[in-house]
């Protein structure tokens, strides 16, 4: 009983930390999927050199879509001409942020963390695009077809701009694409996150922090196969600084984990060879280690559960935000069960 209490005290803390964030990064994720169109993206990578690279990465820094949601974008981007490298780049660093991740990562863990996410997620992008160019040769895209979102639907892909700025495309954009996109692996790291602040023992948590390298070998080993958007992860990071894992074995996670999972994984082979599939995973898997043991260096003097921002008694915008994003949260994840009935 004690536990069960924990678990929804844990759930309703997590909850009330990061609402507000999310559901302002929808919003402003809803106005940039608005502004910005597709064709701006696709028509400044053709070029087999590092300027397109960094490019890449800087469109993908913002773009709030998801590891999936990419896929087919990237892909389009390839048969409009980017280079290997220009869509390897892209491919990285457009899951791992994102407007509505940044922004719940500001909430939950402050500034200086978030601006580290920021900047080495484009540093591990820019060098993975870089190698990219510099060691493989472009495939041939003939007989390779544009793959579907691996996303509900395939929403989460960023759709075609209508010529009228309309504000109700953006509030259809935030809650009715890509909140209902997220919804389920949002619940879910929510769950997890409070479920890992109450079960994990002290002792494991002791440990890890002893032995911090097998704190990440155990968070990359879970986080580069499962698909995990940039904010559901967010939660998940939580728990584990609360249950006591180091900073930087929580960066890993939320580094390798949105940047991750086995359909891209097998996208990138298919569409940009195997060599660039070596070098999509070998970056990430290296650079979150080294940016992992970095953050430990440099929050060695700060206490790891300082770090995760969560007042003891949320105000009523948190816990009114909090309320909205539940309900939606919940809507999205019945309604499929709701319509086999």
């Amino acid at each position: 009983m004690e536990n069960f209490i924990m678990f929804f005290g844990a759930l309703y803390d997590l909850s009330n930390a990061m609402a507000p964030y999310i559901l302002f990064g929808l919003l402003f994720a809803g106005l940039l999927h608005e502004l910005v169109p597709d064709s701006l993206v696709k028509n400044h990578l053709g070029d087999n050199s590092i300027l397109s690279v960094i490019k890449a990465t800087l469109f993908g820094i913002p773009l709030p879509v998801c590891s999936c949601g990419v896929i087919p974008l990237a892909a389009g981007m390839k048969k409009s001409g980017a280079s290997n490298g220009a869509t390897l780049s892209f491919l990285i660093s457009t899951p791992i942020t994102g407007v509505d991740s940044i922004l719940a990562t500001y909430g939950m863990f402050g500034w200086v963390f978030t601006l580290y996410r920021i900047v080495t997620s484009m540093i591990i992008s820019i060098i993975a695009g870089i190698l990219s160019n510099f060691y493989t040769q472009e495939v041939s895209q003939e007989s390779f077809n544009e793959p579907k979102s691996c996303c509900s639907g395939g929403s989460c892909s960023s759709d075609t701009l209508e010529k009228n700025f309309s504000p109700l495309r953006i509030f259809r954009y935030a809650f009715g694409t890509l909140l209902k996109d997220i919804a389920s692996p949002l619940l879910l790291g929510l769950l997890l996150g409070a479920l890992i602040t109450t079960l994990i023992p002290e002792n494991l948590s002791q440990i890890l922090l002893e032995y911090t390298w097998l704190s990440y070998l155990i968070a990359i080993l879970i986080a580069v196969p499962m698909y995990v958007c940039a904010t559901a992860s967010l939660p998940i990071a939580a728990g584990l600084i609360l249950a006591g894992v180091s900073p930087g074995a929580a960066f890993v996670f939320l580094s390798a984990g949105p940047a991750t999972n086995t359909v891209t994984m097998g996208v990138v082979k298919k569409m940009l060879g195997s060599t660039t599939l070596y070098i999509y995973l070998g970056s990430i898997v290296i650079g979150s280690i080294l940016f992992g043991f970095g953050l430990d260096y440099l929050l060695a003097d700060v206490s790891a559960k300082e770090l995760v921002h969560m007042d003891e008694e949320a105000g009523p915008l948190s816990v009114g935000a909090s309320i909205v994003l539940w309900g939606f949260i919940l809507y999205y994840s019945i309604k499929p069960y709701i319509k086999r009935v």
